[in-house]
């Protein structure tokens, strides 16, 4: 399986104060990302809007990018073009989602992807 996560989406899923550490937010959410990528061996892409972060440790199977494009949301860009049949996009953004779904992905919400694969 192969997952494309709107990153700080999923990040801003779980109001754990986060925006007082936007860079620690990007960095744990990408260590459960490789947990969870190497317990299942699914395709983990995860992408985040805005600028680029020195990530503490190596990702591991983790494909982790910073969107290509500036403002709010721009990552929703760079997931869309990546979505298409055998992808499963998670996010809770429903432009984003109908976007996807257009392309043939399939799509989780954040909440329940949090829940499902991250605990």
């Amino acid at each position: 399986m192969r997952w494309l996560v709107d990153g700080m989406n999923l990040i801003g899923s779980r109001p754990d104060g986060w925006w007082r550490d936007r860079d620690g937010a990007v960095r744990r959410l990408v260590g459960e990302l490789r947990a969870f990528a190497e317990r299942s061996g699914d395709e983990v892409c995860v992408i985040f809007d805005g600028r680029p972060v020195e990530l503490a440790a190596d990702p591991g199977p983790v494909d982790v990018r910073f969107s290509t494009g500036r403002g709010r949301d721009a990552a929703d860009d760079d997931l869309a073009r990546l979505a298409g049949e055998g992808t499963t996009v998670v996010t809770s953004d429903a432009d984003l989602a109908g976007r996807a779904r257009a392309a043939g992905a399939e799509v989780v919400g954040a909440a329940a992807f949090r829940r499902r694969a991250l605990g």
